[in-house]
């Protein structure tokens, strides 16, 4: 039976704390006016406090568990992030206040600017995409926008690489260009032939993940950017692995012209689950005046440094806002704070032990006899193994393998993805993780395996011991049910 707050609700019950004021604006019309009372549980204040904390408890987290999903880097968020942004000097501050009332939080976010510059090597960022799928869309509008105002507006191809996200083709297509794959090779680099095939007069840009989501460096980056580059296109980065070469190597001096940074993966703020999220964006010389506005700017005046918007009014030929504001204010103070706290040497160290993680979780699973995807490669800060001999000799397949893994209270690596390996589970542990830990989660995947040898299907039906059992993927998709009926069990 469904765990409901309504099963608790009892007719004149309130939470007085949270009771919405009954008033109703004058200003509303009477057509527009509810004529039924609405169907809302009615409950205690404590009753509702035990129930929602109950189900957080049911929950895999990041608080609670290891959580290996490959290429979402979910890392712990140090809690002093959060608590600095709530300082109520700037979450009392109101976005239409005067840039007189908010100096401190457009100086935190100017150096956040500054900051993700130095590390990206890029001429430019734009703090204000909203996430890292509006980042995406924000950079590929910008190459579409630079092509056009050059008055060479049939460039309309966006090369993708098969291993790339699945973002990339969606984010090309809805800015009107077509998007073109290309295969990468035996060991995970781009088919350097195939593209040069591609590229043309029709080329706008490539996208690309460096490391891919194939848990590899893109050895051939230079003559990647070499074959784009002259053939009159631009480079793309997905920032979704920056976390794997933070402080090490930077995508400007790759030779990429934009780049989306996803702040909750890489500068641990708070990660997925619908919420605010942030995309920022880095751009090369090339791109500057079509940045999305508004960006935050510093100058002297009377020799004290006042910091204020650039608006369209600066920048004429931007693409223009991409939210109401600026971008997810608490989001950014959280980067901000996680960026001052690591320095630049943290950062370092951070790529330096993600990196370690992996290799070493990697040696380990091929060790314990599980075949990785890429043997020849060395692991960037996630990795990829194949179970299609245990799928094949065993009938235990990488979702069976990935519910099993519930059970011994490890939530599943990435599955399935990138299309292009078969029965793929993708991992990546980063540097948060101890050594004990990774060990244990080694333990479980051998244990499964061992069992699924000695007692069949049994995993088919895993997991056994969660709160909800393995779900019908396709009737859930098709017949979703998200309305609560009086009466329904």
């Amino acid at each position: 039976m469904a765990d409901l707050i309504f099963d608790k609700s009892r007719q004149g019950r309130r939470a007085f704390a949270q009771a919405p004021q009954e008033t109703v604006p004058a200003d509303i019309p009477e057509r527009f006016l509810r004529k039924d009372t609405a169907l809302l549980p009615e409950a205690s204040e404590l009753q509702v406090v035990r129930h929602f904390t109950r189900l957080s408890q049911k929950n895999f987290s990041i608080d609670t568990q290891f959580y290996p999903l490959g290429s979402c880097t979910m890392k712990y968020n140090p809690r002093a992030c959060n608590a600095l942004a709530l300082l109520p000097g700037f979450a009392g501050r109101h976005p239409l206040g005067p840039v007189s009332h908010g100096q401190g939080f457009l100086r935190c976010m100017f150096e956040l600017q500054e900051m993700l510059k130095a590390v990206t090597g890029m001429q430019g960022v734009s703090l204000t995409p909203m996430a890292g799928a509006q980042g995406e869309l924000a950079g590929v509008a910008m190459i579409r926008a630079y092509h056009d105002a050059r008055g060479d507006s049939g460039r309309n191809e966006i090369i993708v690489p098969d291993a790339a996200h699945g973002t990339n083709p969606a984010t090309a297509t809805m800015c009107g260009c077509i998007a073109r794959e290309i295969p990468t090779g035996s060991e995970g680099d781009v088919d350097l032939e195939a593209l040069k095939a591609a590229v043309g007069p029709q080329t706008a840009g490539i996208m690309l993940t460096n490391p891919s989501t194939l848990g590899v460096f893109e050895r051939d980056i230079i003559e990647v950017e070499s074959i784009v580059k002259d053939a009159g296109g631009l480079l793309y980065y997905d920032g979704a692995n920056l976390n794997a070469i933070c402080g090490k190597v930077r995508p400007g001096d790759m030779g990429f012209d934009v780049i989306h940074m996803n702040l909750h993966k890489t500068f641990s703020t708070p990660h997925g689950g619908g919420g605010p999220g942030s995309g920022a964006i880095g751009v090369g010389e090339r791109l500057l005046p079509f940045m999305p506005v508004p960006i935050v700017a510093a100058k002297e005046v009377a020799g004290e440094t006042v910091y204020d918007w650039l608006t369209e009014h600066d920048l004429p030929q931007s693409i223009g806002r991409l939210s109401g504001f600026m971008g997810n204010a608490g989001v950014l103070l959280r980067a901000y704070v996680y960026m001052r706290m690591v320095g630049r040497d943290g950062m370092r160290r951070i790529a330096e032990f993600a990196t370690l993680n992996a290799n070493y979780l990697q040696a380990r699973l091929r060790d314990a006899g599980f075949e990785l995807a890429y043997p020849s490669r060395r692991a960037s800060h996630e990795f990829i193994i194949t179970l299609r001999h245990e799928a094949r000799d065993l009938d235990l397949t990488a979702m069976d393998v990935a519910k099993a893994l519930l059970d011994r209270n490890y939530h599943a690596p990435t599955t399935y993805f990138p299309l292009l390996v078969p029965e793929c589970l993708l991992i990546e542990p980063t540097e948060t993780e101890s050594k004990e830990t990774l060990d244990g989660f080694v333990d479980a995947l051998v244990a499964i395996a061992s069992e699924a040898r000695d007692s069949g299907t049994r995993f088919k039906q895993a997991p056994y011991r969660t709160p909800v059992r393995r779900l019908d993927d396709v009737k859930a998709a098709r017949q979703l049910d998200l309305k609560y009926e009086p009466g329904e069990p």
